[in-house]
């Protein structure tokens, strides 16, 4: 699990992060709305920095900054932003979500983020891994005060949850005058339960667009949404 994870335009390593490149963050980095031309980006809780570099790949977006708390992780997303061919447009700061949002003015268009969220009784024997999994690291209402202070008027805010987490998550959002505008739920299978849910907020109440996603139809063998969803970065897709 530790070897770098080639995509098809950059590879990321992933050595020094707790938390390794999965499905989630490629789900979000290849369906986040992008259609309202964001000019300035911001992962909460970057890790590796793989949505950061999915992003840059599929935009124009001037500044895309990433924050990671973890030192080891910043490092390694520093590293692989820096031999990423967007390393101009990428910027990662070493700071809790707290420190930023209290000392930066600026404000984003997109804000995205792929949180932590195990529950405590999941806990391992590795301080760095828990960090990187639990929501405790990150409670999402916390995330949520930070995102609506962060987010520009026009902006939106994408994030991919626990499925069982969407009600609360929504319910959360709402003290925040965030409200969903899409949202994905993702299986495994076609038999399978729902397990992630995709949703993008802004500012803006309107009508929700809710959509479904089945990554494979057996294993291994992926789904045509799945392939177009994500083949612009899977090497084998």
């Amino acid at each position: 699990m530790n070897k770098p994870f080639q995509f098809k335009q950059f590879t990321v390593n992933q050595d020094r992060c707790a938390m390794k490149i999965g499905t989630d963050s490629v789900l979000l980095g290849a369906w986040a709305n992008l259609d309202h031309n964001p000019f300035s980006v911001l992962d909460i809780g970057a890790g590796t920095g793989v949505l950061s570099l999915m992003i840059a790949q599929r935009s124009n977006a001037e500044l895309i900054d990433a924050l990671e708390i973890d030192s080891d992780a910043y490092e390694q997303c520093v590293e692989n932003f820096e031999q990423s061919p967007w390393g101009d447009r990428l910027f990662c700061y070493h700071a809790s979500l707290d420190e930023f949002t209290n000392e930066i003015d600026d404000q984003y268009d997109l804000i995205i983020s792929n949180p932590p969220f195990y529950s405590e009784d999941s806990k391992t024997n590795i301080p760095e891994r828990d960090l990187a999994r639990f929501q405790d690291a990150m409670p999402f209402q916390h995330l949520l005060q930070c995102a609506s202070k962060l987010l520009s008027e026009n902006g939106l805010f994408s994030v991919i949850i626990p499925y069982k987490e969407e009600q609360n998550f929504i319910q959360l959002a709402s003290d925040f005058s965030l409200f969903p505008n899409r949202i994905l739920h993702v299986k495994g299978a076609k038999n399978t339960p729902i397990k992630r849910s995709l949703i993008e907020f802004s500012f803006i109440e309107e009508t929700v667009i809710s959509s479904n996603l089945i990554i494979e139809t057996e294993r291994h063998n992926y789904t045509k949404e799945y392939i177009d969803l994500t083949k612009d970065f899977y090497l084998k897709m």
